[in-house]
């Protein structure tokens, strides 16, 4: 920057100014860009540009896509959860939004008599076993439920998706034991009930599309190998030589 406490410059009168004791003429303001402003009673004369404050970019409030396999009932910030955990631990949404139905229809406050509790309905030692401490926080809730789904499709394979349900409500133990829904009216209603809500087959489509598409980009095997042409010759008795592709 350069200070002139001096209206020469505006009026082009010559200016000569000093640095290290050397003549120094400055350059016309046009081919410097030069800009005069006056500060405190002082011309400044400066061939910076200005600097304004930065303005901070407006944040868009950006939002996930909500599954539309979802229930409509369900609230918005459980939805947005349900989907964000579920992806996370590779479980199908819809399976736990059956579930949160028919536990709890979306009460985060729920407590059942047999002491479940919140969305998922999870039994103390059992949210404990996946990390829950607060049960009626839904982000913790929802979690530790989706963690148990993804425990018991481990146990049971995730092509039993009626095993899964029945252990969620009689205990893993429970399904072991027998290999099957244990014939208890509770549980049996339970998996109807939820049967009645997921429908696994739009995740099935997903599944055998995404299976084709692998199958499609996957390189073609390399042909077989040609078999080699042996030509095995004989003497006969006359002495005449014959050649062929067939062995004696």
């Amino acid at each position: 920057m350069i200070l002139v406490s001096s209206a020469a410059l505006l009026w082009g009168l010559p200016l000569t100014a000093r640095a290290q004791d050397r003549p120094v003429t400055p350059v016309s303001d046009s081919a410097q860009g030069l800009q005069v402003s006056a500060i405190q009673g002082k011309l400044v004369v400066t061939n910076a540009a200005p600097n304004p404050p930065l303005v901070p970019a407006k944040v868009t409030d950006v939002r996930p896509t909500l599954d539309k396999g979802l229930d409509k009932g369900m609230p918005e910030y459980i939805q947005l959860l349900v989907e964000s955990i579920s992806r996370t631990h590779d479980v199908d949404p819809a399976l736990v939004a059956a579930v949160m139905k028919v536990e709890s229809n979306y009460n985060r406050w729920a407590r059942s008599s047999k002491g479940a509790l919140g969305l998922m309905q999870l039994i103390p030692a059992t949210g404990q076993r996946f990390g829950v401490q607060d049960f009626f926080d839904p982000a913790q809730n929802i979690e530790g439920g989706v963690r148990y789904l993804k425990f018991l499709s481990e146990k049971f394979g995730a092509h039993n998706p009626d095993l899964m349900i029945a252990a969620y409500n009689a205990g893993e133990n429970a399904v072991e034991r027998v290999g099957r829904v244990p014939q208890i009216r509770e549980t049996i209603d339970y998996v109807r009930k939820v049967r009645s809500i997921y429908k696994p087959e739009r995740s099935a489509t997903l599944v055998s599309a995404t299976a084709s598409a692998q199958t499609a980009a996957a390189p073609a095997p390399p042909p077989p190998p040609k078999p080699l042409n042996v030509i095995y010759s004989s003497v006969n008795e006359r002495g005449v030589t014959h050649f062929s592709n067939m062995g004696h």
